[in-house]
């Protein structure tokens, strides 16, 4: 058994990481570190656990990282990179980082299976890709290696309020958010880098026209993404490019049915869909920002980078009410 820690055990990505770890059948968590919580049951924290599990939470430095095999860092943006610093994990310690704090670390390995599968394997620094990045790219990378994004890129995507975390805030608490919709960091959201780079990884040369305009909705969880752009393909021809990038993923799945976010919401799964209107093309994906866009995707990175099979622990099943 693989034996696992997670830093910063109190926010949604850790209770998503404990739901889909206390169930693994080849890992066991051993230390679940908390400052603010130390010594409470994990448990009365997360109290989709009750019956499922009897850790407790361990105050700062509680891990102790030589014994451990993978790390989660899931503790704010800006805290992780001063963690790893102070604590220096072992070089045979898998880290994996689901902050923002080393997505443009070349020393980390980018933690998007889709493209980078190989690299993930056996890797020990690991940055988790943002929830909206893991969305956005789904969309953008087929075409970016067909040498087809070069051109501007329409990009909307509407996230749920967990995106946004725990710690309550003006435009996350429910009676602000409920019923409402709103536009924030329009053309200037930090995920823009990571995004650019990965299509530049596949083979897009242009370094601007991607625009994006993120939304926040009225619901708790959730990323639904329409990408559009100037196409000559057939729709044929397009979904096609598309099929053939995501032939070999385990959790991105092309489907010829429009999307709905009930489809993958409390999944691992990327949907795409593809359809053409006279020479626009329209590219609608669909994820769960905190399993596919953060926890579900950092166990799928630690299952290949600990040589398990990727999809263990990860066969979830969503619900349609």
């Amino acid at each position: 058994m693989k034996k696992i820690g997670i830093i910063g055990g109190g926010g949604y990505t850790a209770g998503e990481l404990l739901r889909l770890l206390v169930h693994h059948p080849e890992v066991e968590v051993v230390v679940v570190e908390s400052g603010s919580q130390a010594g409470k049951h994990v448990a009365e924290i997360h109290d989709d656990l009750v019956g499922e599990t009897e850790l407790k939470f361990a105050g700062a430095a509680g891990a102790k990282l030589g014994e451990l095999d993978a790390v989660f860092l899931c503790m704010g943006h800006g805290v992780s990179r001063g963690w790893v610093d102070a604590h220096r994990p072992p070089k045979g310690t898998l880290v994996v980082d689901l902050s923002t704090d080393y997505r443009m670390d070349e020393a980390w390995v980018y933690g998007l299976p889709e493209i980078n599968r190989e690299r993930i394997k056996g890797a020990k620094r690991i940055a988790n890709p943002g929830c909206f990045a893991t969305a956005i790219q789904l969309a953008i990378l087929p075409l970016a290696q067909a040498g087809l994004a070069e051109g501007e890129l329409h990009v909307n995507a509407l996230t749920g309020s967990t995106g946004a975390g725990q710690s309550p805030s003006p435009t996350t608490h429910f009676s602000w958010r409920n019923g409402n919709v709103s536009v924030y960091k329009p053309f200037a959201h930090q995920h823009l880098a990571e995004i650019g780079r990965s299509a530049a990884q596949v083979g897009r040369v242009a370094t601007e026209g991607i625009n994006f305009l993120p939304v926040r909705g009225a619901f708790a969880r959730g990323i639904f993404c329409t990408t559009y752009l100037d196409c000559d393909l057939s729709e044929t021809e397009a979904q096609d490019i598309f099929r053939d990038f995501y032939a070999g993923a385990a959790f991105t799945h092309v489907t010829d049915q429009p999307l709905h976010l009930k489809q993958v919401v409390n999944t691992n799964k990327g949907l795409v869909h593809v359809e053409k209107h006279g020479r626009k093309l329209l590219v609608t994906t669909a994820i769960d920002n905190l399993l596919k866009g953060a926890s579900g995707q950092a166990v799928q990175n630690m299952n290949l980078a600990l040589g398990l099979r990727e999809g263990m622990g990860l066969r979830l099943k969503g619900s349609m009410f």
